[in-house]
């Protein structure tokens, strides 16, 4: 039957599973899927993994095709159940009952009101709900685990119903039903001791004392022990007849309190706090609570749980336990049954009559605990196995759990992984541990928490010594600390590098030496295919190695696949790094810095990528498998793009592996310049010339000189970028092949264009191609059309943009493809051989090209030129739409050609559309960045636009600019000086052109 809304869905595991939708049964008959339905109701709300559900179905041994089998399941339960019943979940699997629908939850219910009031009547409607076991009939291991601490729910519910019922005289009626219980459950020495009372004083006396003898045998034959105290007092009071009396009471259990003491100064932590105590009031009285604290050492766990333990202390006034299970110490952790001597003691059990197995001792603790509201801190764990029959299984109980490690093995636990503090709490703290020495000096308390990584345990170690030298300063703790703290972190036996070392070495050997090798990973965040390299392990040994580090909190994860050390643990793992051979350091460096470079190259369109690996020495990678699992080199190489600085400067300090350090810039090239990190590329490349001169590697040299006129070049410093492409060059000449010198020509020629230098530009371009080498992109070609544009020629222009996009078309370079068709679309339209509308539609094929590659430089000159030809059609709206998209992108990538250029055009628009204050804007923006960037062309553009702006209202300062702008065109031959003779003419400024005698003023 399949369900279609959730009408009176009921779901009953307090017994018998059962399903009824308006008192009709759905039939779920298929025994695994009875299984997997069990632990979906036993675990309501919780997503359970896989795993989890297969261990349950199948046991130690699953089939290979478990994970299909179980898929299978829960489509058919999927047929018979609400169609949003059972919600998939990238972790498994998870079932979420409506208010009512579910009758354990319903019973955790009424247990919370009947324990709020306290109500006999709430506590039987909570008791009427049972039909026997919990999931009775289903034997699955994990099915019947999470049903046993529903049923010690309910026997202990049974236990306070019975004593409310006792103490209003309900003996009579009691009888049955605790003798009925007592089978069930025959070795609760507190229901027993209830029967006992109730056939007392029923003038059963008889009966009594045989239930007294039952149990003594059944705890003797089991669990090899005598009857509790509790329970010896009420059989000697039979046998006097004390007991018979409805008044009389056992005495109430003792308060124990055995907590270690907490600090006075617990700081911050408010939001962590919040979830566990939010965690732990919704999880409800009527069950056990296990909160989990994890993190790494010195983060205040055991402060934070300690913190928690007070603020809900009296929610559990039985009984506050403690345990160090020394998961975390240089002693061997805790067995579980020395653990529970430790915490039977603290209840009070005396030494004989805990039993010497586990199992006993297990029996003994859930029943003691089995009456008391307890609060149990379990602190310094080792492993979910450890702590498996430790947690409490009693409603009311509450359990905290610290450890270094996340405890995955833990079913129905609220975990926390605890951070260290932010900035303003590691200053408030040194400031409660230090005092009012702190705020007179602020700064020098930041820079305290922050060398100490806003670790709390270096914070307290720090603070420690400083509170105990009144006479020290603040700063002066900082000059003590230096940038290596971690020796000046000790205080007597305690120290951050000692808690370190603990986690360190309990750390297997392949993942000790991942952690050790870490101490050399430059930069800050790393993925695991980087410590794959470094390590020489396989990718996936790689991530079983993080994962392990991050689970025992040795590693970051701060976002899915991304891995950072917590500064004091890289300095930690830096000296450890350092007691390696230096074969081992150098092996391991070079595996690292060769995936990253061939990383980068990877990051490179297909049509570059020959081109750097032909400058990076034509190298194949160390490792290719490794290159070939990057799934997004591009993505990958803007996550990187921080540590690529620390990468160069790794390289650059070992003469084995320097030449990593030029390589690394040059494959990551492309994509900081496209983006416009120009600070980086700038920064990486003078780094890198720096090493390869002190190296004397002149091709390297020249590669790095190349490189880094780019920066200057697109920044507008053109005289440098000449500068440095005339020192490459030379050097090429030097000792390069013809294919390297016509690469530097043509970067050179490049600048000389936008410097006005056509003419010289051209030189630089045909002497390239009288070099007759077969070069990537054929860049001369553009280089070629675009002085042609600006000479004026523009047949020969359009000749060499169609040469270029013919060669590009071939190479399958989306970029310069839809350069070459935006600049012949503009070529053919002022030629008049289209129409604007054809031209724009030329232009969004050239603006879809460009988009491919996600390289916005391009995208706004695409967008810029089509905006043009909007306003050449007369649309003016949307031109001015387009422009102010192109000017944005512009903008971002700070590029003072770009913006002049771009700004022209965009107050060109404008003014066609009669906004003359705001093309006039636009134009004195773009002069500012065409002076700025010394561009003679830009500028004379930007006079002209001023001076057409400005030729209604000041005809006498139109004419002075024009006139200087028609003078620096003609200077430079550009064919805009035509269009600055019509303007000039309309203000009667003809006369003063014909004679030449103002341009040639003008030019001076």
């Amino acid at each position: 039957m399949r369900l279609n809304g959730r009408g009176g869905m009921r779901y009953r595991i307090l017994g018998p599973l059962s399903v009824t939708v308006d008192g009709h049964d759905v039939a779920i008959t298929a025994g695994r899927d009875r299984v997997v339905l069990a632990m979906l109701l036993l675990h309501p709300g919780r997503v359970l993994g896989v795993g989890t559900l297969v261990d349950a179905v199948w046991g130690a041994e699953p089939p290979a095709t478990a994970r299909g089998q179980l898929q299978t399941c829960v489509s058919r339960l999927r047929r018979s159940l609400p169609a949003d019943a059972i919600r998939s979940d990238p972790a498994g699997y998870c079932l979420t009952p409506g208010p009512g629908e579910l009758d354990a939850a319903e019973f955790t219910r009424l247990v919370a009101e009947a324990r709020a009031r306290p109500d006999p009547a709430l506590y039987r409607r909570a008791l009427d709900l049972w039909r026997g076991d919990a999931a009775a009939g289903i034997d699955a291991h994990g099915v019947r685990l999470a049903a046993a601490v529903l049923d010690q729910q309910h026997v202990a519910v049974l236990q306070s119903w019975a004593e409310l019922e006792l103490a209003a005289g309900h003996e009579r009626d009691l009888a049955g039903e605790l003798s009925a219980a007592v089978d069930r459950f025959p070795l609760q020495e507190k229901l027993s001791g209830q029967l006992m009372r109730a056939l007392s004083r029923s003038g059963r006396q008889g009966d009594a004392l045989a239930e007294y003898r039952r149990i003594r045998s059944a705890l003797r034959d089991e669990l090899g022990l005598d009857p509790g105290r509790e329970l010896q007092e009420l059989h000697a009071a039979l046998l006097t007849g004390a007991a018979a009396a409805p008044a009389e009471q056992p005495a109430p259990l003792p308060r124990i309190r055995c907590l270690p003491r907490t600090v006075g100064d617990f700081t911050g932590r408010v939001d962590v706090v919040r979830r566990l105590v939010a965690a732990i009031d919704e999880a409800g009285a009527a069950g056990p609570v296990v909160a989990v604290i994890d993190g790494m050492a010195g983060s205040g766990k055991t402060t934070l749980a300690l913190h928690v333990a007070a603020l809900l202390g009296d929610r559990h006034p039985d009984a506050h336990l403690f345990v160090d299970l020394h998961g975390h110490d240089a002693e061997q952790p805790l067995d579980p049954a020395a653990a529970l001597l430790v915490l039977l003691g603290q209840l009070g059990v005396d030494a004989e009559r805990i039993p010497p197995g586990l199992v006993d001792r297990v029996g003994l603790w859930r029943t003691e605990l089995a009456g008391r509201r307890a609060l149990v801190l379990f602190d310094n764990a080792a492993s979910s196995a450890q702590l498996a029959d430790l947690l409490p299984t009693g409603p009311g109980s509450l359990a905290l759990v610290t450890g270094r490690r996340r405890l995955l093995g833990l079913d129905g636990v609220h975990p926390e992984s605890l951070a260290v503090l932010n900035p303003d709490e590691g200053l408030t703290l040194l400031a409660r541990i230090v005092g009012p020495r702190v705020w007179a000096e602020p700064e020098a308390g930041a820079e305290v928490v922050r060398r100490c990584g806003c670790l709390p345990l270096a914070i307290r170690l720090a603070g420690a010594r400083l509170a105990h030298r009144p006479r020290w300063r603040v700063a002066d703790l900082v000059r003590r600390l230096g940038e290596s703290v971690l020796p000046e972190l000790a205080a007597e036996d305690r120290s951050v590098a000692s808690a370190f070392a603990v986690s360190y070495r309990q750390l297997p050997p392949a993942v000790s030496r991942v952690f050790r090798l870490l101490g050399l990973m430059p930069g800050t965040e790393f993925d695991a295919l980087a410590v794959a390299a470094l390590s020489g392990l396989s990718p996936d040994e790689a991530l079983d190695a993080v994962d392990d580090l991050v689970d025992t909190h040795l590693l970051e994860e701060p976002e899915p696949g991304v891995y950072r050390l917590h500064d004091l643990l890289r300095e930690y793992a830096a000296v450890l790094a350092a007691e390696s051979t230096p074969e081992e350091r150098h092996a391991a460096l070079r595996g690292l810095f060769d995936f990253q470079v061939h990383a980068a190259v990877a990051a490179n369109l297909p049509a570059y990528r020959g081109a750097v690996v032909r400058d990076i020495g034509g190298q194949p990678p160390l490792r290719p498998e490794l290159v070939a699992a990057v799934i997004d080199p591009f993505a990958r190489l803007g996550r990187e793009r921080p540590a690529l600085a620390a990468y160069v400067d790794a390289a650059a300090t070992v003469p084995e592996l320097a030449g990593y350090a030029w390589r690394l810039p040059r494959a990551a090239w492309r994509h900081l310049f496209n983006l416009g990190y120009l600070d980086e590329v700038q920064a990486l490349h003078e780094r890198a010339l720096a090493v390869v001169e002190r190296d004397g590697d002149q091709p390297a040299v020249a590669t790095m000189l190349n490189y880094l006129a780019s920066v200057h070049f697109r920044r507008g410093r053109m005289d440098e970028a000449i500068r440095l492409m005339e020192r490459c060059v030379a050097l090429r000449r030097k000792v390069g092949s013809r294919e390297d010198v016509a690469r530097a020509l043509i970067n050179l020629a490049v600048v000389q264009h936008e410097t006005g230098r056509w003419a010289k530009s051209n030189e630089l371009a045909f002497e390239v191609r009288r070099l007759s080498v077969a070069r990537h992109g054929r860049d001369e070609l553009n280089t070629l059309a675009h002085n042609f544009q600006r000479l004026g020629d523009y047949r020969q222009a359009l000749r060499y943009h169609r040469l270029r996009l013919i060669g590009q078309l071939g190479l399958g370079d989306p970029v310069r493809v839809g350069d070459s068709l935006i600049n012949i679309a503009l070529i053919k339209h002022q030629l008049g051989a289209i129409s604007p509308a054809v031209a724009q539609r030329q232009a969004r094929v050239a603006l879809a090209w460009t988009r491919r590659t996600n390289f916005p430089h391009w995208e706004a000159n695409a967008l810029h030129q089509l905006a043009l030809f909007l306003a050449a059609d007369g649309r003016l709206g949307d031109a001015i739409a387009e422009h102010q998209q192109a000017v944005a992108i512009a903008d971002r990538l700070h590029n003072r050609e770009q913006i002049s250029r771009l700004c022209h055009g965009f107050g060109s628009t404008l003014l066609l559309a009669g906004n003359a204050p705001a093309a006039r804007a636009m134009f004195e923006r773009a002069l500012a960045f065409a002076e700025q960037a010394r561009l003679p062309w830009q500028t004379a553009l930007a006079w002209a636009g001023l001076g057409e702006c400005s030729i209604t209202e000041d005809p006498d300062t139109a004419r002075k600019l024009l006139t200087r702008a028609r003078a620096a065109l003609a200077d430079l031959g550009a064919p805009e000086r035509h269009d600055v003779d019509k303007l000039l003419a309309v203000i009667g400024g003809a006369d003063h052109l014909q004679s030449g005698a103002v341009g040639e003023t003008m030019v001076s």
